[in-house]
């Protein structure tokens, strides 16, 4: 197959580098930053879909933040491209400061006293609520074919105090980190783009001035 890998990659060499990918995290944003400079769309547009992409990182949907960073950028009338790029802007460094920014304002919002349950650090801590939801997950699905006894607590838990905490919580952060990312990246990849133009410009001036020269007569 065309895109296929000639070197299948060793599982925890593809872990390694899925946390931290070779050259580092700033050589992947770099990358990133290159690519959404050079999308061929108006400096708007380009800016929308990162608002679109940066935005959906803070939503608890894994495994859907590209659908879901395209339709919000499709309604927009955003670069759908930008929007897919944009939300690497989640990523291992910063999942963890993006899930507690997101259930700490969800759990204020929905009036939850105290520290939020789900990011305490004790034994029912966020990790061990998305392990025992997906074990419930796993077992009921098990139960479906055995006709064993359905237990649906567990994920109960995880939609009361991280699921629903995050999804409402995670708006307001959200749509501020997604302004912020528009109003930076719209005046930087305006004067890229600008600047690129006047490059192409001078180019195409240079060549059709040596064009002229060459078709004088001696």
């Amino acid at each position: 197959m065309v895109f296929k890998r000639r070197d299948r990659r060793p599982v925890l060499k593809a872990v390694r580098e899925f946390l931290w990918p070779r050259g580092g995290w700033g050589r992947a944003a770099q990358y990133v930053q290159h690519r959404l400079h050079r999308l061929p769309d108006p400096p708007h547009r380009i800016a929308r879909g990162i608002f679109a992409g940066v935005f959906t990182t803070f939503t608890p949907f894994y495994g859907l933040h590209f659908v879901i960073a395209a339709l919000i950028a499709w309604i927009m009338r955003g670069n759908i491209l930008a929007a897919l790029l944009s939300t690497f802007f989640g990523n291992p460094l910063t999942y963890v400061p993006i899930g507690v920014a997101a259930m700490t304002t969800g759990h204020w919002l929905l009036g939850n006293k105290g520290r939020p349950p789900a990011i305490d650090g004790h034994h029912s801590g966020l990790v061990e609520k998305f392990v025992k939801a997906g074990q419930d997950l796993w077992d009921n699905l098990v139960a479906s074919f055995t006709g064993a006894e359905v237990d649906w607590a567990d994920l109960s838990i995880f939609y009361d105090q991280v699921f629903f905490p995050y999804m409402i919580g995670g708006i307001l952060p959200g749509i501020i980190a997604g302004t912020v990312a528009y109003y930076v990246s719209l005046p930087l990849i305006t004067a890229y783009k600008n600047r690129r133009k006047g490059l192409i410009k001078a180019k195409l001036a240079a060549l059709k001035k040596k064009k002229e020269a060459e078709s004088k007569p001696d």
